[in-house]
């Protein structure tokens, strides 16, 4: 095998057919164009881009830039739709994803249509110039359970989560395909949020020290004046343990601290409904996400070295505070169809970190924080001095950090581990 047709070729073990897009085994003969070269087997798929082929050789992937296709089984080059299945947390499904389909359908000169399939997933269709479909992403909004459950079962391309896969979840990928990138190799960071405590408007509550929420969600302590706010019982709000923040809430907090939930805690099935509650009680607090706060106020964090942490788009970005929650795209370990991955590189873009903001999510874009906009830190820094740090040190410090700037990336590791963690790769 030798010329174009050559470099357009390459083995691929274990080639799926992507959902939606897979076409019925048939026989097709794909010729270079100078006639050099043939190649016949059975077509497995076409995702708009490359052939995939069943063959003498074994499974191949073709470009169909470099070849002809003759055939009963060749697809219809000019009519192809390429498709997606996407399912998981509701928040990014319903609150995001619309806004960057719109903005990607813009970006490829195209219209955005939506519909409702039968299962009640939402079907958005990317539309040529003459009205003709270019592809069709369809998503289900439901929880991170919804996702990986779906992702693992084959049924989805890609799965949104607010969490990190479980040890079982982890362990059942590799069991159904061994050969497959472990879920961690498949993974992107499509914006980050965070875990905040949220109470009323009305609460006189204006900080708690991360060690409280563990002993109020375990119900260690059911009293406000315990934390040293006002002689009243606590009300606390969840949501339900499918949805990722409650259970990234649940090992981050309670379980890290060998602390079981609370009995009576309030589960909600949406971050608004819970929002909602939270709103209407003033001595109710809640954990939700970032983005989808409502009409509730954020507490800062005090953490163990007495610094308080609000959960500000570059305190996320920098993993400053400390129950950052990144957003998560899992795939599926085939090739997507072309389309499907020029929207996850566009998702990477200037334009999709705009859209990102604007949809109550923190971006991952690059920013620099003079130190005259670095207050908190200052603050904590101040607080510090002491017999370790005089203020001789703080000092010498700010003269020389006096026009310096802080990038927002932070680069971390994993715990007990030599590999960084997932949003600092996406960082890198």
């Amino acid at each position: 095998m030798s010329g174009r047709i050559a470099a357009a070729v390459c083995a691929a073990a274990l080639l799926l057919a992507t959902i939606g897009g897979a076409t019925r085994a048939q026989d097709v003969e794909l010729r270079s164009f100078d006639g050099t070269v043939e190649l016949e087997g059975d077509l497995i798929a076409y995702d708009g881009a490359y052939y995939q082929l069943e063959t003498e050789y074994g499974p191949l992937t073709v470009s169909a830039e470099g070849v002809s296709c003759a055939g009963p089984g060749c697809p219809d080059l000019t009519s192809f739709v390429a498709e997606a299945r996407i399912a998981g947390a509701a928040t990014v499904a319903e609150g995001l994803f619309p806004e960057l389909l719109e903005a990607f359908a813009v970006h490829q000169g195209m219209s955005l249509q939506r519909n409702t399939a039968r299962n009640g997933a939402s079907v958005y269709t990317l539309l040529r110039d003459d009205n003709r479909p270019a592809a069709r992403f369809y998503v289900a909004a439901g929880t991170t359970d919804d996702g990986f459950l779906a992702l693992l079962n084959g049924e989805v391309d890609i799965a949104i989560a607010l969490r990190e896969p479980t040890t079982p979840e982890s362990r059942a990928a590799r069991e159904q395909a061994p050969d497959d990138p472990p879920l961690a190799r498949r993974v992107r960071v499509l914006a980050l949020d965070a875990l905040v405590p949220v109470v009323s408007d009305e609460s006189p509550v204006n900080t708690l020290i991360l060690s409280d929420l563990a002993t109020l969600f375990s119900g260690e302590v059911s009293n406000w004046a315990e934390t040293g706010g006002p002689d009243a019982p606590v009300a606390l709000h969840l949501l339900e343990p499918g949805f990722g923040p409650a259970q990234d809430f649940a090992d981050r907090v309670l379980v890290a601290t060998d602390r079981p939930l609370a009995p009576d805690i309030v589960r909600h099935g949406s971050a608004e409904d819970l929002a909602r509650a939270v709103a209407s009680d003033a001595f109710a607090v809640g954990i939700t996400s970032r983005s989808a706060v409502g009409d509730t106020r954020i507490l800062p964090l005090t953490g163990t070295c007495g610094f308080t942490q609000t959960p500000t788009a570059d305190a996320v970005k920098a993993e400053d505070y400390p129950l950052t929650a990144p957003v998560y795209l899992y795939l599926a370990p085939y090739r997507l169809p072309q389309l499907v991955r020029q929207f996850l590189a566009f998702t990477e873009t200037d334009t999709a970190e705009s859209v990102i903001r604007r949809a109550g999510f923190v971006n991952q874009e690059l920013t620099r924080t003079p130190l005259r906009q670095q207050g908190e830190r200052l603050r904590n820094a101040v607080l510090a001095a002491g017999e370790d740090v005089a203020l001789e040190d703080l000092q010498a410090m700010l003269t020389r950090l006096g026009m310096a700037e802080r990038l927002s990336s932070t680069f971390r590791f994993a715990g007990g581990a030599a590999e960084l963690d997932t949003q600092s790769r996406a960082a890198v």
